[in-house]
């Protein structure tokens, strides 16, 4: 699952491939207290301090993805 996290004031935005389901993203993002944490497919840990999120995006599924990947 692609996530896109647009933190204000920032340039660009933050993309994280994790293996939660759409429905448990959002939960995680509703609970969020003054810190969202999301860990991606890799192990790596984004934290973004809610008071500066401007947008969470929450993509379909990366199912049938063609090209290299890193």
């Amino acid at each position: 699952m692609e996530i896109k996290i647009g933190v204000q004031h920032a340039p660009r935005e933050i993309v994280v491939e994790t293996n939660l389901e759409a429905d448990a993203v959002a939960d995680l993002v509703r609970g969020a207290g003054d810190l969202l944490e999301l860990t991606d497919t890799k192990g790596r840990r984004v934290i973004v301090p809610v008071a500066k999120l401007a947008y969470v995006e929450i993509g379909s599924p990366s199912v049938g993805q063609v090209g290299f990947r890193g």
